[in-house]
């Protein structure tokens, strides 16, 4: 009996997938952001190669927002202390502005990709607190300054909490170094820096609930210190084993009740089951064709997540993706090195999935 259900959703979810893919197939210019037009912006992570290449037709026909991959990050695009490297953060922002897209500034401030200058003087020692906030002051005003007016929202702090059960805040050099307090100066500085721009604090596994209540509680101590936070970003890096439908309902929920704008910034659903530690190939991971079994599993997914979304989309204004098609996705070596995912909407060759049908159609 059950063998005999699964077959029936089976069957059920192509034949509404073929119906769906005839009918849009008739006006292929018809994009992501065209059905959520009258939700939120659909948005996506590039590189400045990326908009050149043979995904700039895929990009304008389906997205309004864009997100720097890693041009804006602090080491990429500030490596030493008095250089900066503008020129594919720049590129990214003309193309946004050239064709009417919204752009997403990431990120002011986070525990990787930050050079090792910030942290230490000329003699290798670890600077005061003074001196590490009045440099991340500097950068906040640089950065943010230099695109005042045409970037509408950054990530300010990117992952403070810790993934460790009994620990709040990750030990960070930030942390060791100014405390607890870094985080409220990053937000004050960026808002001194772009009053008008919307700041968020955006993190990762937020379907955990032991991490999502940590979160709740640093965006809570934050509001009630008056200090200018606008938003939550939920990464969504999630898989075709988590979140469940219920678990994503329970996340949305909760943080709607922040009374926050919620934007999901790095949205992927990769076709293995989650595992958040990386690790080397082993013999199981030789099946690493995009089979059936894993189209089916990820459209589900897919479907029911953006049946959420709508659900919240009081709250959400923006739901983001982290790389562009199945071609390239930093999933392709995390967790397991050198294994070959498919996280995204769209085929290795830019194609639309199955998976797309079902977020495009409902």
């Amino acid at each position: 009996m059950k063998n005999s259900i699964y077959a029936f959703a089976i069957l059920l979810l192509f034949s509404q997938c073929s119906a769906n893919k005839k009918s849009v197939i008739q006006d292929p210019a018809y994009g992501l952001k065209d059905y959520y037009k009258n939700y939120f912006t659909i948005g996506v992570a590039v590189s400045a190669t990326s908009l050149k290449n043979k995904n700039a037709s895929l990009i304008l026909n389906e997205f309004n927002s864009l997100t720097a991959e890693n041009s804006m990050k602090m080491g990429p695009i500030h490596p030493a202390e008095n250089v900066y490297n503008w020129k594919d953060a720049d590129t990214i922002v003309a193309f946004a502005k050239n064709n009417n897209f919204k752009i997403r500034g990431h990120n002011l401030c986070w525990h990787q990709q930050t050079p090792k200058w910030l942290f230490i003087d000329s003699l290798g020692k670890q600077v005061s607190k003074e001196i590490l906030l009045a440099r991340l002051k500097k950068h906040i005003f640089d950065v943010v300054g230099r695109y005042k007016g045409q970037i509408y929202a950054w990530d300010v702090v990117n992952e403070a909490i810790s993934d460790a059960p009994n620990e709040y805040l990750r030990n960070s050099e930030w942390y060791q170094i100014a405390g607890e307090e870094y985080i409220a100066k990053a937000f004050q500085y960026a808002h001194e820096a772009d009053p008008d721009a919307l700041l968020f604090y955006n993190d990762y596994n937020e379907i955990s609930a032991t991490k999502r209540a940590k979160i709740i509680q640093l965006i809570t101590n934050l509001k009630k210190q008056g200090v200018p936070i606008h938003g939550v970003g939920l990464q969504g890096h999630w898989a075709v084993n988590e979140p469940s439908y219920g678990q994503l309902d329970s996340t949305l929920s909760d943080f709607s009740k922040l009374d926050l704008v919620i934007q999901i910034t790095e949205l992927d659903i990769s076709v293995y089951p989650k595992e958040h530690t990386a690790r080397e190939g082993q013999a199981i991971d030789t099946a690493t064709s995009f089979s059936k079994e894993k189209e089916i599993k990820q459209s589900a997914v897919y479907k029911y997540c953006f049946e959420l979304f709508r659900k919240y989309k009081k709250s959400i204004n923006s739901v983001t993706f982290w790389n562009i098609s199945d071609e390239h996705s930093w999933l392709d070596n995390f967790p397991v090195r050198n294994r070959k995912d498919y996280p995204l909407l769209f085929d290795t060759f830019n194609n639309r999935k199955s998976a797309y049908w079902q977020v495009a159609k409902w």
